[in-house]
């Protein structure tokens, strides 16, 4: 079992009223699943994605990712978790505007204590599996949103991890690139056995996946 969630709530106390994005959501993932998970906007889509990735603790439920429960682990245990076992693609890229698509991609590898000289090989491997060459000395800002997210996928993946979440990924992107940054995504979960959640509120890029869950106002309405 790469990912198991089991009755996951998250309440928000920040305003005057708390907000219960989550409520007692429970879902499993094994190697070589796809997932997408659609649904509106404010839905809580992105707030189970955060549980799932390790970036948020739920407030009650518990969250185990290849059998180690995460409500065991501190703040650190949390951050090696996610650098070694998740990879994580974003609607806006996140890539770091200072470095170049090949110091985007090998950062994570660098960050998990990978020597230099094999995470450079391997993000120069991820780049060109995605079909980035051309633009390994390229910084974000020559890039189109196509190419951007390409090279954010090749980072999620560089390190080859257990699980990708998947937030919202074409979701700045025309329906072209969409169909690209899908095809990619399908085509390592195939190859790798990579288990994928995808959040969307797409009906045609839920449609690529292997199994689609839909969530209303922070209850997932198919479990399993």
């Amino acid at each position: 079992m790469i990912l198991e969630a089991v009755e996951l709530s998250k309440t928000y106390d920040g305003g005057e009223t708390p907000v219960q994005a989550i409520r007692n959501a429970s879902l499993k993932l094994d190697r070589g699943d796809f997932v997408a998970l659609m649904g509106p906007s404010g839905c809580g889509k992105s707030s189970l994605l955060h549980l799932c990735g390790a970036m948020d603790r739920p407030t009650s439920g518990s969250i185990a990712i290849e059998g180690t429960p995460l409500q065991g682990l501190n703040d650190l245990g949390l951050t090696r978790l996610r650098r070694s076992r998740i990879g994580f693609v974003f609607q806006f890229f996140n890539l770091l505007p200072t470095l170049t698509v090949a110091e985007n991609v090998a950062l994570p590898l660098l960050l998990a204590g990978v020597s230099r000289v094999k995470a450079e090989a391997e993000a120069s491997r991820w780049i060109e599996r995605v079909g980035l060459v051309s633009r390994l000395g390229h910084f974000p800002h020559q890039l189109s949103g196509g190419e951007m997210q390409r090279a954010g996928l090749a980072r999620a993946v560089a390190h080859q991890p257990a699980l990708v979440l998947a937030d919202e990924p074409t979701g700045n992107l025309d329906s072209i690139n969409s169909v690209r940054v899908l095809e990619l995504l399908r085509e390592l979960n195939d190859e790798t056995g990579v288990a994928v959640l995808l959040a969307t509120h797409s009906v045609d890029i839920a449609a690529g996946a292997k199994r689609v869950l839909h969530m209303r106002d922070g209850v997932l309405e198919d479990q399993y």
